[in-house]
């Protein structure tokens, strides 16, 4: 039975209908592993820290229900993120399993929850599908980066990503976007940073505005149903990561599947406990992260 919901979930504060859109297929599930983390940065959308446990560390016994499900709905890719995952004990024996079943992406800051755990990461290599991970670089520049994530954290971060390519592991970088800035000046500025570091100059960069911290009220425009018909189409609607995506959290003890990546500050976007139960529903356009997947087409996803 689908929750009741406010008002605003339906409607715009100027009383129009509510942009949504109608999930199709679960392509990708994401696992968030909990929001503590060894860094704690200003801008985190996530507010994680040290110790945070808004979203509590996942287990493996807590994902296996959804895994056995992911099978069985076909799934194509698998992809955890948090918080720092590597702050998870069971990351690798969850990674383990679920490299069983699909590909796998891990999103991490590369730091030293990374590096300590560096010598465990031989056993992802005997997954039947391959495990890859995706490091946080927010500028090119060291001061930029470090000014966020603190001291050090630059330098370490590049340290994690060559480790990670040492040891044959496919690679991305998620970077910070700015409104105004030149992408091809910025691409070609990691471009060489890479080089100087021995890296790959052509690793993904996945870029990303500023989604603001958890709980916050952003002045954007309202996204209406009209808007999702006017300026975009049946085939871009299943593009947005809610069409085809779902991230499963753990709460208060309970394990829950949220609409996708971005929303798990809102509860209205609580879809349920099963991955079946969560596609079967609509997902309004409400959160005000929803407006940079309409203006920028911004997705946390690789597929």
């Amino acid at each position: 039975m689908e929750p009741i919901r406010s008002r605003a979930w339906y409607q715009t504060p100027g009383g129009q209908p509510r942009g949504y859109i109608r999930p199709h297929r679960l392509r990708e599930l994401w696992f968030h592993t909990g929001t503590a983390c060894n860094l704690s940065c200003p801008f985190c959308l996530e507010g994680s820290g040290p110790g945070d446990d808004r979203l509590e560390i996942l287990k493996l016994a807590d994902i296996e229900p959804f895994l056995a499900e992911a099978r069985e709905l076909g799934v194509e890719q698998l992809s955890f993120t948090g918080g720092e995952p590597f702050l998870a004990k069971d990351l690798i024996r969850i990674l383990q399993a679920a490299g069983d079943i699909a590909p796998c992406l891990v999103l991490t800051n590369g730091t030293d929850a990374l590096h300590a755990r560096a010598d465990q990461l031989e056993a992802l290599r005997a997954t039947r599908h391959p495990v890859s991970f995706r490091v946080s670089i927010d500028y090119p520049q060291r001061e930029a980066h470090d000014a966020g994530r603190g001291e050090g954290n630059f330098d370490k971060a590049l340290e994690g990503l060559k480790l990670l390519h040492e040891r044959g592991f496919h690679l991305s970088i998620a970077r910070q976007m700015k409104p105004d800035e030149d992408r091809a000046a910025v691409e070609a500025q990691f471009a060489a940073l890479l080089r100087a570091r021995g890296l790959p100059a052509d690793l993904r960069l996945v870029a990303f505005p500023d989604f603001l911290p958890p709980g916050s009220s952003a002045e954007v425009p309202a996204v209406t149903t009209d808007c999702m018909t006017r300026y975009q189409t049946e085939e871009s609607r299943r593009d947005f990561m809610c069409a085809f995506s779902k991230m499963v959290v753990k709460q208060h003890g309970r394990m829950r599947v949220y609409a996708c990546t971005l929303v798990d500050d809102d509860p209205e976007y609580d879809l349920g406990a099963t991955l079946r139960e969560a596609m079967e529903q609509q997902v309004s356009m409400k959160h005000h992260r929803c407006f940079s997947c309409f203006r920028y087409g911004a997705s946390c996803s690789e597929i």
